[in-house]
């Protein structure tokens, strides 16, 4: 089982990033910050497990390389992407429901909930790290399969960014590239991310982390992720019914037929 000494300081490393990150958004009146900071997250606390755990070994260095690896991409990817753009309408959805004193209730709201989120993620880091057991066939099927999330992920963001750079594609449906195989390949792919951290933790004896990716996919897929923003975005863009109706919302698999066409993506 965990160390609950070492466990709780990445509690409280990723609060104290949070209240960071939160007067930042009250000085900004922009809460999407903590967008770009969910990453952050998962690497300080990383490197809060690796500095207080007595005994590493391998598996610790290369789960901490490839942690390193995501969260870096993913923050800074986030980041160039929300430039300019001012607050997210999510945000401003939280922001008009919970108004006056949103300045405040952001912190538990927002960034508080979603350190608290991050260090139940963040067990299979823990896991991983603690027990120094001898890599083996598992953990080379769990690196494998970073692999593969890292790259969907990672070129899935990609794709997105230069559709939506493009003027003519302005309230058009992304469906080429990775998109055409699955609505959401970026989630698909981060999903991947976190099972193989569980099989690394799961490899030295941490299976205790299964929360972890549980709750990660679950999150992905009926909370932050597929769900929130499939709830209105057919109305927004028109051709998106059809494309719903001949692409998998989350695991890749080759477009279905549907009687009428409709539209070039998201």
């Amino acid at each position: 089982m965990p160390d609950l000494f070492v466990y709780s300081s990445g509690l409280a490393a990723a609060l104290v990033l949070g209240i960071c990150g939160w007067g930042a958004s009250v000085i900004a009146r922009d809460v999407s910050i903590v967008d770009a900071l969910w990453s952050l997250f998962f690497l300080l606390m990383g490197l809060v497990y690796m500095l207080l755990i007595p005994e590493t070994g391998p598996r610790a260095l290369l789960v901490f390389v490839l942690l390193t690896l995501w969260a870096v991409r993913l923050s800074l990817h986030i980041s160039r992407r929300n430039q300019g753009q001012g607050e997210d309408r999510r945000y401003q959805a939280i922001r008009a429901d919970n108004d006056p004193g949103f300045w405040w209730k952001s912190l538990y709201l927002v960034f508080g909930l979603q350190a608290i989120l991050a260090w139940v993620i963040s067990l299979p880091l823990l896991g991983a790290m603690a027990l120094p057991a001898s890599l083996g066939w598992l953990d080379a099927l769990a690196l494998a399969l970073w692999c593969l999330g890292f790259a969907f992920e990672a070129l899935a963001d990609r794709q997105l960014a230069a559709f939506k750079a493009r003027p003519e594609n302005a309230g058009q449906v992304m469906d080429r590239g990775l998109w055409r195989y699955s609505r959401h390949p970026n989630y698909f792919g981060e999903a991947c991310i976190w099972w193989a951290f569980y099989l690394f933790a799961l490899a030295a004896g941490a299976w205790w982390a299964l929360i972890a990716p549980l709750l990660m996919t679950f999150l992905l897929l009926r909370v932050s992720g597929v769900t929130l923003l499939e709830r209105d975005i057919g109305e927004r863009r028109p051709g998106y019914r059809d494309y719903v109706a001949r692409t998998n919302a989350f695991i890749p698999g080759p477009p279905r037929r549907v009687p009428s066409g409709g539209g070039d993506g998201r």
